[in-house]
């Protein structure tokens, strides 16, 4: 019943702290992208951040953060499993450009963040507008040295669970020529996909060693989903033995 109550709790102040920031920090949104992103960085994140840990319970490891480029833009290919991931990805990536939905933006205040802080927004409902648009962002975000987040399987996947890879990254990492990073995580055990209950707990997110640019893209996605399925699965399996060991 305590976690029920923090989680409930957690919800209220989350969203409702979400909707009282979008107002409060409207006037950001005049300011030039990169004072913008620094502005919601000190203010809103570092609000999520306090909640998640003290009302939640929920912290965060972050493994292998040596394996990222120290300057310049590269492409974070990242699992997803959570609205947790993108919400924590500001606080170790400088200005990350993320590839999401279009109809993200469309949300009342919300979405004019992401708009202002230059993501990539796609259109999904035309695979070859999609894809114009992705690659499209991803030679500008490229061009203002910023990393490039995308989720290869397009959509929030539950732990466990198998979905393909989609091509996106792939047509990305040949046209932009660009490294990438994977990053392995366990965050669907604690935030579930559209789960209003949650979980206090440690979520792991775990960057791995860079594909370096010019393989053939075909054999750049095989070694990503190997790596990425390989370490999410083991993440997981850590979990369940140390719940294992608990009881």
């Amino acid at each position: 019943m305590t976690h029920r109550i923090r989680s409930l709790a957690f919800n209220f102040l989350f969203f409702g702290g979400s909707l009282f920031f979008s107002i409060a920090l409207l006037w950001t949104l005049l300011l030039p992208q990169a004072k913008c992103f620094a502005v919601i960085r000190k203010i809103y994140f570092p609000y999520l951040d306090f909640i998640e840990k003290y009302v939640l319970g929920l912290d965060l490891k972050i493994e292998g953060l040596e394996h990222l480029p120290a300057d310049g833009a590269f492409i974070l290919a990242a699992k997803h499993q959570s609205a947790y991931e993108t919400l924590k990805l500001f606080t170790f990536l400088k200005e990350p450009a993320i590839v999401l939905k279009r109809e993200l933006t469309w949300i009342p205040l919300w979405g004019w963040y992401p708009l202002r802080m230059g993501m990539i927004a796609i259109d999904r409902g035309s695979a070859t507008e999609a894809m114009s648009s992705i690659l499209k962002g991803a030679q500008r975000v490229k061009k203002e040295g910023r990393p490039i987040v995308i989720f290869p399987q397009g959509t929030r996947v539950a732990p466990g669970v198998d979905r393909p890879y989609r091509g996106g990254i792939a047509k990305i990492y040949k046209e932009t020529r660009l490294t990438v990073v994977p990053m392995a995580l366990n965050s669907g055990v604690f935030w579930g996909r559209n789960a209003f209950w949650k979980k206090p707990g440690t979520v792991t997110f775990r960057i791995l060693p860079p594909i370096p640019p010019g393989l053939p893209p075909q054999e750049m996605m095989k070694k990503l989903e190997t790596v990425l399925e390989r370490e999410s699965d083991a993440l997981l399996a850590g979990l369940e033995t140390d719940q294992d060991q608990k009881t």
